[in-house]
Order: C-alpha cells, then structure tokens, then sequence
C-alpha cells in the first residue's frame, strides 16, 4: 500500500477469464476488461457468472499525469456450487421441471395428492391415514 501523502489519485485494473489455473501466457483469447478511477486499494468485482473459473488479474497505480506499471498478474479460481432442486421435496407451491422453478399459487402438488388419494393411489401407509387417527 501507498504511504498516506503519496501522488496516487487511482487504481487501474484489469482482468480477464482464462481457461487454466497459473500465471497468464503469452498468446491470451480473452481481451483484458478495463475498471478504471479506482479510488480505494479495495475493490469488489460484481457481475462474475459460473462459468468463469479462472480469471487473471492485475492492476496498476495513476496519479494525474502519468499511470505505473502494471502488477505481476495473479490467477483467481472462482468455485461454482452447482445445486439441482427436488420436486418431490419442495415446497408444495413450487412447481419444479429440469432446470426451471415457477410458483404455482394454487399448491398444484396440494391437487395432485388429493387426486392420487381419490384414485386409491395415495399415502396409505402415512400416519395421517391410519386407523387409530
């Protein structure tokens, strides 16, 4: 970090995906991306999707008539969790397909029950159908 009376008005930095994990090499497909008028030495990055494991990184000092020279480049893993949810476990309003989740107002897991029950196909074996209830 810079002294408190230094000359530096911004950080510069950039960044860029990669496809594997260490420093960057020499023949790059992704451009660098470009945040510049950085006034903090901490900066959060927003807007990083799942498919962006690697990323390189680097960043540079400005004052007002001159920017430094880059830092050495660093490489950054951003971990993915990837989850899938139950329909059979969900909450009975949410209506779950593959890859999309709609809510169903009207509690259709609530109706399909009911319609198994009256088809004979329902929760016999549940408490809640037993004889001693």
């Amino acid at each position: 970090m810079p002294e408190q009376d230094s000359k530096i008005d911004h950080y510069v930095l950039e960044y860029r995906r990669t496809n594997f994990e260490g420093p960057p090499r020499a023949k790059e497909d992704q451009p660098w991306m470009v945040i510049e008028g950085i006034k903090g030495t901490e900066y959060t990055l927003t807007g990083l999707k799942f498919d962006m494991k690697y990323m390189n990184f680097r960043v540079r000092a400005c004052n007002k008539a001159v920017a430094g020279e880059f830092s050495e480049p660093v490489t950054l893993e951003t971990r993915a969790f990837m989850f899938r949810l139950d329909a059979s476990t969900c909450h009975q309003n949410l209506r779950v397909e593959e890859l999309s989740v709609e809510w169903d107002a009207t509690g259709g897991k609530v109706q399909d029950v009911k319609a198994r029950e009256k088809d004979g196909k329902g929760r016999t074996a549940s408490p809640a159908n037993s004889p001693a209830r």
